[in-house]
């Protein structure tokens, strides 16, 4: 096995490649799909990839920033009026594990425990180790959650621009050398200490929800007042390419055929109930199609957070939804941990 930092130059290299090959291409986001889909390819080939590591943890501050510096004081004057959607999240996370558990449980013969972690839409990272502690399999896990966010990173975009007719082309932000020093190195300021403060208290998600709150309450005391830099968030795509790739190094063929062919499969189903709720919010007149497509849709909320923002979507409504989405599964998933732990 190469060290680890050829390992990682091969990586980088490879994710450059095919950063190119989607810009020469007019690939939909190409900073997130080549990266991703050139290791992604490259590890089913077997090659050696290696994550960045801290960095690539480090490139979701640049969106929790992002998000909360789109936090304004008119976004908090709505939230009355997105009450009735957030009351549909804890029901739509029921449906999904009322659907995901039998499923894994009959078709890929999963005990309990590890059928309740694969099937509930919260953070990746969080589920594999809360399925750890629980007693799971935890390579499934993390194959069926990196299945996930891959498929809905993929499907999403195509589903905006050929059923919503949104074009992805809305700018990530302004240019860094269009923007104030002095307003950047506040935002940079916010993204290392709301990242670094978070973890020390045990904040779920601290690389994305401790720049957010930090940014927030900047925002809305009037300190900034624009999103991090079109540069950062190019970066913070390309790195994010990158760590969803390089979850399918290692992967064995029968891996390949029964957990994440299974997991796809699971995801028609998912994309369905995303689908019907949606739709349903629609009709009710809780909120626009894209705002309600891309709220919940059950991806990651990083890449959530790139795709609404080049869809042009309500940047604060999609968030919104999906961290009461993952806060409901966070909250919820202990508490039922304990109880399926004695029949493991």
């Amino acid at each position: 096995m190469p060290a680890p930092w050829l390992r990682r130059l091969l990586t980088l290299a490879l994710a450059a490649t095919g950063l190119l090959l989607a810009l020469g291409t007019g690939l939909p986001l190409p900073f997130l799909f080549g990266p991703m889909l050139a290791c992604l390819a490259a590890a089913l080939m077997g090659a050696p990839l290696l994550g960045l590591g801290e960095l690539s943890t480090a490139a979701r501050t640049v969106l929790g920033v992002a998000v909360g510096a789109s936090v304004t004081p008119e976004l908090l004057r709505q939230l009355p009026a997105m009450a009735a959607s957030l009351a549909i999240v804890p029901l739509y996370v029921v449906l999904i594990g009322a659907v995901g558990i039998p499923f894994f449980r009959k078709v890929c013969g999963f005990d309990l425990v590890t059928a309740f972690f694969a099937a509930m839409p919260g953070g990746a990272q969080d589920m594999v180790l809360f399925g750890k502690e629980a007693g799971a399999d935890v390579r499934s896990l993390s194959l069926i959650h990196a299945t996930r966010v891959a498929v809905i990173v993929s499907v999403a975009p195509a589903l905006l621009t050929g059923v919503y007719g949104v074009s992805l082309d809305r700018p990530l932000g302004e240019s860094a050398a269009s923007l104030p020093i002095s307003e950047m190195a506040i935002m940079a300021v916010a993204a290392l200490v709301g990242w670094k403060l978070g973890e020390r208290v045990g904040l779920f998600g601290a690389a994305i929800l401790g720049p957010l709150i930090l940014t927030l309450a900047l925002s809305l005391l009037g300190v900034v007042h624009e999103r991090p830099p079109r540069e950062a968030l190019q970066a913070a795509q390309f790195l994010i390419g990158i760590g969803i790739g390089v979850h399918y190094v290692g992967v064995t063929w029968r891996e390949l055929r029964r957990t994440i062919g299974v997991s796809a499969l699971f995801m028609v189903i998912l994309a369905v109930l995303a689908g019907a709720v949606a739709e349903a919010v629609v009709l009710l007149g809780l909120a626009p199609p894209v705002e309600a497509f891309l709220a919940f849709a059950p991806g990651g909320q990083a890449e959530m957070t790139v795709l609404a923002i080049v869809a042009g979507a309500e940047l604060g409504f999609v968030v919104l939804h999906h961290l009461a989405r993952i806060l409901i599964v966070l909250l919820g998933a202990p508490l039922l941990m304990r109880m399926l732990r004695p029949r493991r």
